[in-house]
């Protein structure tokens, strides 16, 4: 019988991959917010301030304004603000509820915040949604995972965003924290 065994080395600091930017369809203010957390144009509190007058100004589809509710999401938790964030993304979900962009961001504000179980909760989602960022959702459930104690769930989903993104060099520094061994 084969059995691996995984261990990982001390966990340093694992930071979840965050900013899976919505795409707001159309121009104005909404469009404005897309681009800024897409390019990281301008400083965050500008940006997040853009977002909001977007929301409450323009006359927006039910689409456009969850993409613009996640986008607002993003800056905020590029702010450390992940509370905030939180209630964005929420919003968002109660707006267009399939979105895995959606989803994701929410699960990397939640490993922000440490709450790693509710952080797979949203993970889960949003790779059940197919989220467009398949590989960071993978990289993030890796980290949740990890810091719950599953460790081979966690190398696992570390080498399915591996497959999904080569060229994501983050990945490959997580996975070589991994000593993986027969028995």
């Amino acid at each position: 019988m084969f059995r691996a065994l995984i261990l990982a080395a001390a966990a340093a600091t694992l930071a979840p991959v965050a900013g899976a930017q919505v795409t707001v369809i159309g121009g104005g203010i909404a469009r404005d917010c897309y681009e800024a957390a897409k390019f990281n144009l301008g400083r965050p509190a500008d940006a997040e301030a853009l977002c909001t007058r977007a929301i409450q100004l323009e006359a927006l589809n039910v689409q456009n304004k969850a993409a613009t509710f996640t986008n607002r999401g993003v800056l905020r938790m590029r702010q450390g603000n992940y509370d905030a964030a939180l209630a964005d993304y929420a919003a968002a979900k109660k707006l267009k509820p399939d979105t895995g962009a959606t989803w994701l961001n929410e699960g990397a504000a939640y490993i922000f915040k440490k709450d790693f179980n509710s952080a797979l909760v949203s993970l889960e989602k949003a790779i059940e949604l197919n989220s467009e960022d398949l590989y960071a959702a993978y990289y993030n459930r890796a980290i949740a995972r990890e810091n719950t104690g599953d460790v081979q769930g966690a190398y696992y989903d570390f080498v399915k965003s591996r497959e999904l993104n080569p060229g994501f060099e983050a990945t490959d520094r997580q996975l070589a924290r991994f000593k993986v061994t027969t028995n």
